[in-house]
Order: C-alpha cells, then structure tokens, then sequence
C-alpha cells in the first residue's frame, strides 16, 4: 500500500514540473535570468566601431558626449528631420525593416540608438548589434507610429526587447495613416509631431523584438494587423547580406544589405570631435562646405519651408477632421445597437465627453504648431542675416586689401 501511495505522488510531482508557464497578454515577460541565452556570434576579426568613426565623418559631426562618450549628429537633413522617415518599410524574414535613402543609412538605423537633445537635436548613440530597425510601436485601426528606441534600451542576448523599459518622449513618436505605412516616400505623410499630443492617447504601444539563431527579429505589431490597418497585402521578401554599402537592390523577393559584424573598443575614438556647444556651428560649416550655396538656391530652400508648412498644417487639420468623423461614426453605430432610449442618451453623454476632450486636444496641436512655424521662420531670418553680414564683412576686407 505504502509502495502504491509513493508511486501515485511522484507521478504527481513529475507532471507538475512539465507544466508550461503561459504569460497573460498584459503580462511582462518573466526575469532575464529565466530565458535560455544563446551563444553571440563573434564578430568579424578587424571591425570595430572605429569603422562607424571614419564611414559616418563625411555625412555628418562626431560629438564628445558627457553620458555616451561619442555620438554622431547628421548634417545637411531635411527641415524637421527625424529618424526613420527617409525612406520606406519592408516586410522581411527578420520582420520590419527599415530601408533608408541616405547613403550612410546601413549604420544608424540597424546599429546603436538614437536621442535627442535640444543644444544638438538628433543624435545617434553607436551599438554593435545590427537588427532589422531599432523602433517600438503604436497602432490602432486609423494609425501606425513608431519611435527610436532612446538611449538606455538593453538588448538581450537569447531575448531580445520585450518591452521598453525607458519612458518614450512625445516628440519621438512618428505616426502616419495606415494607408501610408508603406509607401516608398512615407516622409510626405508623417504627421508633424504636434499631433502627437492626441493620437498617442488612442493608440496601442506594442514591443517586440527577439533574439534567436543569432538573428535580431522586430515583429512589432504583426503582418496580420498591419494587412489590416493599410487594407493592403503585404509580401515577405528575404534579405540578402551585400558587402559593400553602395550595393543595395532590391526586388519582388529580396533586398540587399550591408551588415557588417563589429566589435566593441573602447579606446577608439573619432579623429575629429567637438564639444556639445559647438555641434550647431560644426553643423553649419559642414552645410557650406558640402552645398555651397546661390542666391536662387537659397530662394529655393525659403520655398521650400513654405511649402513644408503649409503640408503640415493642412495635414494636421485634415487627420483631426477625419478623427472626429470617426468618432461621429462610432457613436451612430453604438447608437443604433442600443436597445432602449437610456442606453442611447448614455452613450450620447459618453462620446459628447470624449468629443470635447478631444476637440480641446485639437486646439493645443493648431498653437503648437503655429508656434513652432513663426519660431523657424524667425530663425531663418536671423540666419540669413548673419549670413549677410559675414559676407559684407569678408568683401571689405578683400577691398582692403587690393588697397595696399
């Protein structure tokens, strides 16, 4: 009898230990030290961040930062660059990649972070683990945004980033209409980054990239729910290692990156890099020795600011509209699934009360926005000024000196 009893609870103990832990859905992964961690490859003999140093010095400022040692600030962007928007989307076996237009593009976008501060504005931190993109996620039936992952953001080998454990800053987030998700030029629909302050609220923030075969996967919010929001359909391609990074096709079934393995070093160093307080005036000097400019190119890029403005605030207030039509859709809709006059009049209460909530968050956007239109218009005119002034100034000293 005892042998039977003995035999019945090791069986019990036995099929305990191989039940599997299932995380709820709202449930944060369990600790690090619990996953499997997978061997890193080593990196390729010869590579380290000293190549980040050289490739990246022609495109842009190499800054002594007092937290990250060196960063790298990009020269001659685009008026209200931000990472992530020059350029496309792609479905790949490593899930979302981002493929950019600029040249130096291979580095910043699949290595390291990126921050932002306002004495430099956008900086990228230099990291050794190359992954598809380097972005967390919100979604919702309207809209697709995503955010560089800041500096503090741990990989983990054998895991990932299943959730980010950092506060994201509003003026990370970048979002557009799903329709837009993928197209080849998403920068001409991002929203300007006041519209952030409400969409931010009534979006979906989803992590999800994992570490396995020594491969870096960035899934985010799914093939499935992004089919859905763009109401398109959208085909796997797979990528192809390119060793050089000027080569870079891309067709129906494959595209072409260069992914170099690099190694941490510590001593290394840029050749040249300057301190934080002079990152705006390196800046500027890059931009005349790069495109030296005309009066008419000058014109050109007035225009052009115009025209930016203008974009974005027609953006702004068309996305706000179609937001309050489809607030008005939902409330009808719940309406004529209520089934008495009470619950009508109650949902007639609650949507008036997000209605307002949101129109007030509307308001905040259009003066934000407005703010930041007449304070880059006034900067361009102090600019401009300056500009003025130095070239009266280098033309009397030429006239002086024809004089002796």
């Amino acid at each position: 009898m005892k042998k039977h009893i003995f035999i019945v609870l090791l069986g019990s103990f036995l099929l305990a230990s191989c039940s599997i832990y299932m995380p709820s859905p709202t449930e944060y992964p369990p600790p690090v030290e619990e996953y499997p961690v997978e061997e890193v490859q080593e990196p390729t003999p010869g590579l380290d961040v000293s190549y980040f140093y050289d490739s990246l010095s022609p495109y842009g400022v190499w800054v002594y930062h007092p937290v990250h040692r060196y960063v790298w600030v990009p020269a001659n962007m685009p008026r209200a660059w931000r990472p992530y928007t020059r350029g496309r989307w792609i479905w790949t076996d490593y899930g979302w990649t981002w493929r950019s237009r600029w040249a130096w593009g291979w580095a910043p976008f699949h290595y390291g972070r990126w921050g932002w501060e306002g004495d430099m504005g956008w900086y990228w931190v230099p990291g050794t683990t190359w992954g598809p993109c380097w972005v967390t996620w919100r979604h919702s039936d309207l809209y697709i945004g995503w955010a560089p992952l800041p500096p503090g953001v741990r990989f983990v080998p054998g895991v990932g980033i299943r959730h980010v454990n950092v506060s994201i800053p509003a003026r990370y987030w970048i979002f557009v209409n799903g329709p837009y998700f993928m197209n080849s030029s998403v920068y001409r629909y991002v929203f300007p980054f006041e519209r952030n302050l409400t969409i931010i609220n009534y979006t979906v923030h989803q992590t999800n990239i994992y570490h396995r075969n020594n491969r870096v996967y960035n899934e985010g919010f799914g093939h499935g729910r992004a089919q859905k929001i763009t109401k398109k359909t959208i085909t796997k391609i797979k990528i192809k290692d390119s060793h050089k990074a000027d080569k870079r096709g891309m067709d129906s079934e494959s595209v072409e990156v260069y992914r170099p393995k690099i190694k941490r070093n510590e001593r290394a160093k840029p050749k040249k890099a300057v301190e934080k307080i002079k990152v705006k005036d390196e800046i500027s000097k890059s931009k005349t020795t790069i495109k030296k400019t005309s009066k008419g190119a000058a014109a050109g890029r007035e225009e052009s600011m115009q025209e930016v403005h203008q974009r974005e605030t027609e953006m702004l207030e068309r996305s706000q509209k179609k937001e309050i039509n489809e607030l008005e859709r939902r409330k009808e809709a719940q309406k004529k699934a209520a089934k008495t006059e009470a619950e009508k009049a109650k949902v007639e209460r609650e949507y008036q009360e997000r209605s307002s909530k949101i129109k007030k968050s509307h308001a905040k956007e259009k003066t934000e926005i407005k703010k930041r239109h007449e304070k880059e218009k006034s900067t361009k005119k102090k600019t401009g000024k300056k500009e003025t002034e130095k070239k009266e100034s280098k033309k009397k000293t030429v006239k002086k000196k024809k004089k002796k």
